[in-house]
């Protein structure tokens, strides 16, 4: 079995990735099993390189806040800020702390200087401006929305003006309060003025997509782009507030899920404007439904990778990572009746797994699952090897956090 085993593996590179596809995807994604590991980010830093420079893919898309990661963008592109700034305040979920993630941005900036826009490697956040225990104000999204409008449109075709919106947005705290997420009656998302703000919002979107033509021919094509993702993201955050004040059994499900919905609306937008290389966890960017406890409920949602992959199709691929140890954490060397055991009997330190090839190898008794003893870490599913496109297996991560 082991040397049968072997025979499926291949060193991981880009082109590699791509000859397990049946076609060139829009999106590439890559998950992982566990956030916080440099050693994965590494991986994912190298394949970035390579995709970029050998295989024509200019947009990289991470697990962050959609609006933030602008300015990593404008710093990348052109040289916009420094790169303690865009490190602090670019990124989201406490990202911009990794080292990996410093080397990342360094690295597109020093790729990206003196060649013209559209040989540029760019850089996108794909989640919404949301953390697990609260999610920002819609002002932002809003406000930036109305202003790009405003500058284009005459008056009379507005549902309001700058004002209402200050006056009905109240100061930023009230839709940040953390108490919110685990009470609902905290939240203001259901207030008398969330709800004129929704359908504000809605009727400003949908301007936004009514004179299409006319902004298009006013506007460069990123200021077109980022119009839209105000609109998106200021449409999403107040559906997502509305549902945090919500008291009915089905409000953590209809959260976690509406966050993945957004992202999912991200990267359809990214992948219109050409390929993309997409990162984050597995449970983001899987096919299969998605599922974790919270609060003491199982919650069952549909991720942003099932949902991309129901509209591309075959231009959505998705490689899931795997990995053997994390010892810092408590997760020790996997059982050899495992996924993870088999293919840590291997030699390599990481490699590519071909699935449809394993799977034939393995036959019609899949391994057992493993159980993981810390929560941070998701071991694959054996009986859902198939539903991803290729895996990526690392062995060891360093015995201290990277």
């Amino acid at each position: 079995m082991a040397t049968d085993i072997k025979d499926t593996v291949q060193a991981v590179e880009a082109a590699a990735v791509l000859r397990l596809l049946p076609n060139r995807p829009r999106l590439l994604a890559l998950g992982e099993p566990t956030h916080g590991e440099d050693t994965l980010l590494d991986l994912r830093n190298d394949l970035l390189r390579q995709l970029v420079e050998e295989e024509g893919y200019r947009t990289l898309a991470i697990e962050t806040d959609c609006l933030a990661s602008l300015l990593v963008d404008d710093h990348v592109t052109s040289g916009t800020g420094t790169l303690d700034e865009v490190m602090e305040h670019g990124f989201s979920h406490g990202w911009g702390t990794s080292a990996a993630n410093r080397e990342l941005v360094r690295w597109m900036r020093t790729y990206n200087d003196g060649r013209p826009a559209s040989e540029q490697v760019r850089f996108a956040g794909f989640d919404g401006p949301l953390e697990i225990t609260a999610a920002a104000s819609p002002r932002q999204a809003l406000t930036a929305l109305h202003t790009y409008l405003a500058a284009r449109l005459d008056a009379d075709l507005f549902p309001c003006t700058a004002d209402t919106l200050d006056r009905l947005l109240g100061t930023d705290d009230r839709w940040t309060e953390p108490a919110a997420m685990r009470d609902p009656a905290r939240s203001v998302g259901q207030s008398a003025d969330a709800r004129e703000l929704r359908l504000l919002a809605d009727d400003l979107a949908s301007l936004l997509d009514a004179q299409r033509p006319h902004l298009l021919a006013v506007s460069s094509p990123e200021e077109w782009h980022r119009a839209c993702l105000h609109a998106r993201t200021a449409v999403g955050l107040l559906r997502y507030h509305h549902w945090m004040a919500d008291t009915s059994p089905a409000r953590l499900s209809r959260l976690v899920g509406l966050r993945d919905q957004m992202m999912a609306d991200n990267l359809l937008a990214l992948a219109a404007r050409g390929p993309v290389f997409v990162h984050t966890h597995n449970s983001h960017l899987q096919r299969e439904k998605s599922s974790m406890r919270m609060g003491g409920k199982r919650l069952e949602w549909w991720s942003a990778g099932a949902l991309v992959s129901a509209r591309l199709g075959e231009e959505y691929a998705f490689v899931a990572t795997a990995l053997g140890t994390i010892r810092h954490h408590g997760v020790g060397t996997p059982p050899p009746d495992t996924l993870e055991g088999l293919l840590y009997a291997l030699p390599e330190d990481a490699c590519l797994v071909d699935n449809r090839r394993l799977a034939t190898v393995l036959g019609e008794t899949p391994p057992v699952p493993r159980v993981s003893p810390w929560f941070g870490y998701a071991p694959l599913d054996p009986a859902h090897l198939a539903d991803s496109d290729g895996l990526v297996f690392v062995k060891d991560m360093p015995s201290t956090p990277s």
